[in-house]
């Protein structure tokens, strides 16, 4: 009989499709495990499923005493407890670089839709405005992507990715991470001195408690009137209420946002802005992502039930 899976996020059943035809999947439609599956049940269940950036705490894995490994299906882990699993030696796995060139490529489209005032421009045509020859405060010529200077924060596989798609845009790339690298780009050493370099910044980086809200109010004032700010990493790296606050008060030019501080993200103060382009989570959203995300999937599990230290395994600390 093939192993069993608890899968305890939500998730489309399409990317399901490939790991149901080696694992008996136990779905709990993203309720508490125990509001769908009874204790004799859950207590068989030794691999979870997870979506590594909700919330999957001690409590939830006190449900299932014979856990032995979460795999979390893309890159991210933040929503898991690395402490409470590390005491239970519970294995966590996740699927590292699997969707970084998706993501890099979402990173440029928000830039460049930010930058360019592609949604604004869409707009001007639809509603008439181009062929009344309407004036548009918001399509007045825009610093363009030459010579600009474009901040990266956080160097991992996807910074890197993006570094070298900015590059292409005859852009200057500069970048701030906790380690420097051998790189063709310039290195700042701190968040806020490559706020004061650059005039685009996008975030790249792990989230976790060290970069929750780092980039505030002040970061943005930094960036200045023509500076937009990308996210594609966590919402939690960028304190919200202040972003909206720089969007409104003109602080800075734009943004481009692919996560945000709750998702999924309701209409709001943000969503009614005009100079911020949204996309609902969507960077890794490919099908050759999903395809990676999924090997990276499979290879952890196997390892796991094989008894095997998983291939792509998250150390604490």
């Amino acid at each position: 009989m093939p192993e069993k899976v608890l899968i305890l996020h939500r998730f489309p059943k399409s990317q399901m499709v490939r790991i149901s035809q080696s694992f008996e999947l136990m779905d709990a439609a993203g309720k508490k495990p125990n509001e769908v599956f009874s204790a004799e049940e859950l207590g068989s269940v030794r691999a979870v499923l997870a979506a590594g950036g909700q919330k999957l705490g001690g409590d939830v894995m006190a449900l299932l005493p014979k856990l032995g490994a979460i795999v979390c299906y893309g890159t991210g882990y933040d929503g898991v407890d690395l402490k409470a699993a590390a005491a239970r030696k519970i294995a966590v796995g996740n699927s590292p670089g699997a969707n970084a060139s998706s993501v890099a490529d979402m990173a440029l489209a928000l830039t460049l839709a930010s930058v360019r005032r592609i949604l604004v421009a869409d707009g001007f045509i639809r509603d008439g405005s181009w062929a009344a020859s309407k004036p548009s405060p918001l399509m007045r010529p825009q610093l363009g992507m030459g010579g600009r200077k474009v901040g990266i924060y956080g160097m991992g596989e996807i910074g890197r990715k993006i570094a070298s798609r900015v590059a292409a845009f005859e852009s200057e790339v500069g970048y701030f991470s906790r380690s420097r690298y051998d790189l063709p780009y310039r290195y700042l050493d701190s968040l806020e001195a490559l706020a004061d370099w650059c005039s685009v910044l996008i975030i790249a980086v792990r989230a976790g408690p060290e970069t929750n809200h780092l980039v505030n109010a002040d970061i943005l004032r930094r960036l200045g009137a023509d500076g937009h700010v990308v996210n594609i990493a966590r919402g939690s790296v960028i304190d919200q209420a202040a972003l909206i606050g720089a969007l409104k008060e003109k602080t800075i030019a734009g943004a481009g946002l692919d996560v945000f501080a709750k998702e999924p993200q309701a209409p709001d103060e943000l969503t009614a802005l005009p100079n911020v382009v949204l996309a609902p989570h969507v960077g890794g959203h490919t099908l050759e992502g999903h395809l990676a995300m999924q090997d990276c999937v499979m290879a952890n599990l196997n390892a796991f039930f094989a008894g095997k230290p998983l291939p792509y395994e998250v150390k604490a600390g």
